[in-house]
């Protein structure tokens, strides 16, 4: 064989073997997200974060199915995402109870899921991402207590009760509260939507004119509950604290409307649960539980975190 023949073999050989390898590197991934309600702004910067984070990798594409706040058709998310053959599945139940069936229906099918900050009660999963919760109830706590001078009337205005992760929040506003000795004189669940936190806060107002802050476990209620209050004329006395840091919370606090949100990190979050998924699937061992840092968020430093 001549020399020129010999040289022409070794260089196909060569790019054979370069091409074998890349296409072992290149593996692609397939990952559903099912997320409890896009609606809300919290699940929509999860969900930006979960697909841009797959972008950045170039070889993970991304299903994105919307719950709409049902648990039954989160369960058949899940069973089209098993049904699409998926290589993982991100999951933000929107009730941890039911949850269970369609993290058993994944089990079921050998697909790995992964859970981004709202637990669920049963079945098998492989990593629960989620914010310090308590930890952030009581910064919320701390800071309502600062604005009020350690004295007077709060109300709480909770997610659905039942919800472990957002029940951390209000464990730790009320911690504080009993703590300094301030009298929580009104409770009451608004679902994380912001039209029924206007609606429970009027109820609260009605009860007790004398209210002198308000802690909601999120964002979204936080926004209703002050709408409430300045429909009211109220909105130089009552001080509205969040949860969640949400763009539109952001802003009200800088137009000096919310007095605060302790702000989770949820664009973070879901580009750790894409990061998270594709180090299972490559084999390695996995934390139980990890935690994203919260923080408060003032008017004094809110133009830090604004876009």
């Amino acid at each position: 064989m001549s020399k020129n023949r010999v040289l022409t073999v070794s260089l196909m050989v060569m790019v054979l073997v370069l091409a074998l390898s890349f296409a072992s590197l290149a593996k692609d991934y397939v990952f559903g997200y099912a997320v409890q309600d896009l609606g809300n702004q919290y699940w929509v910067t999860v969900a930006e974060g979960v697909k841009d984070r797959a972008a950045e990798l170039g070889n993970v594409e991304v299903i994105v199915l919307d719950a709409r706040t049902d648990p039954a058709r989160e369960l058949a998310n899940v069973e089209d995402l098993i049904q699409k053959k998926v290589d993982a599945i991100l999951l933000s139940p929107w009730d941890p109870g039911p949850a269970t069936s369609a993290v058993e229906a994944a089990n079921r099918a050998g697909i790995p899921v992964l859970v981004l900050d709202v637990g669920v009660d049963g079945g098998k999963i492989e990593t629960f991402i989620v914010s310090d919760n308590l930890e952030g109830g009581r910064i919320a706590g701390e800071y309502i207590a600062e604005l009020i001078g350690g004295e007077g009337e709060v109300a709480h205005i909770q997610c659905q009760l039942g919800y472990k992760i957002p029940a951390l929040r209000g464990e730790g506003f009320t911690q504080v509260m009993e703590e300094k000795g301030i009298k929580i004189v009104a409770k009451q669940p608004a679902d994380s939507q912001r039209a029924l936190g206007m609606t429970v806060m009027q109820n609260m107002l009605q009860a007790h004119p004398e209210i002198d802050a308000v802690f909601a476990e999120n964002d979204e209620m936080a926004l209703g509950a002050y709408e409430a209050i300045r429909a009211a004329r109220l909105e130089d006395k009552i001080k509205v604290v969040g949860f969640d840091g949400t763009a539109d919370a952001l802003q009200s606090i800088k137009e000096g409307k919310l007095a605060g949100s302790v702000a989770q990190q949820p664009y973070e979050m879901g580009k750790m649960g894409v990061d998270a998924a594709i180090k299972f699937l490559n084999g390695e061992e996995l934390p139980e539980v990890t935690y994203v840092p919260v923080k408060l968020i003032t008017k004094e430093n809110v133009d830090e975190y604004l876009k």
